[in-house]
């Protein structure tokens, strides 16, 4: 008695488009007839696409068997690939960690630095103020190179200091 497609497949228990992928794999002599638009097949039609899909004829409890024999393996494959990628992932987190901690170090660093660096500008404005006399009308020169003056000087006996510029001369 002929078969459909969709009977074919509702007895193997798979979709009707997996049934039209194995007749497109057979050889031209296997291939089904065609009745209009639709596959008929015939029990030799049959034979040749549960032989390609791996399902024996005879034994359907062979078959059965054979399927959860090839899922579990397929299982296994996947438990395996599982293990392997949280292997992976356990990995990759440590050298995340590892990556921030490197990351927090350096930003300690150049806090570090940056406080040094503020430190070493205000040590040296105040050596500048140290070394730079003041220039006030009424007040003496005090540096660290010369001697202290006299008190009883006058503003007027101090030398002025010279300017790069003579408009007036």
């Amino acid at each position: 008695m002929p078969k459909t497609i969709r009977e074919l497949a509702d007895e193997l228990g798979v979709s009707k488009q997996r049934i039209q992928q194995i007749i497109a794999k057979l050889s031209a002599s296997k291939t089904p007839n065609k009745e209009g638009n639709r596959y008929v097949l015939n029990a030799q039609d049959v034979k040749n696409i549960k032989d390609l899909m791996g399902f024996d004829n005879d034994k359907s409890s062979t078959s059965e068997s054979t399927n959860r024999l090839v899922d579990y393996d397929v299982y296994l494959d996947v438990i395996d690939s599982i293990k392997e990628k949280d292997a992976q992932i356990k990995i990759l987190l440590e050298v995340q960690k590892q990556t921030q901690n490197l990351l927090d170090q350096q930003q300690r660093l150049a806090l570090q630095d940056k406080q040094l660096l503020e430190e070493y500008k205000a040590e040296i404005k105040d050596l500048k103020a140290l070394t730079m006399a003041p220039h006030d009308d009424g007040e003496k020169e005090v540096t660290s190179d010369k001697q202290p003056e006299p008190e009883n000087s006058t503003p007027e006996s101090q030398p002025k200091p010279k300017k790069w510029w003579r408009f007036g001369k």
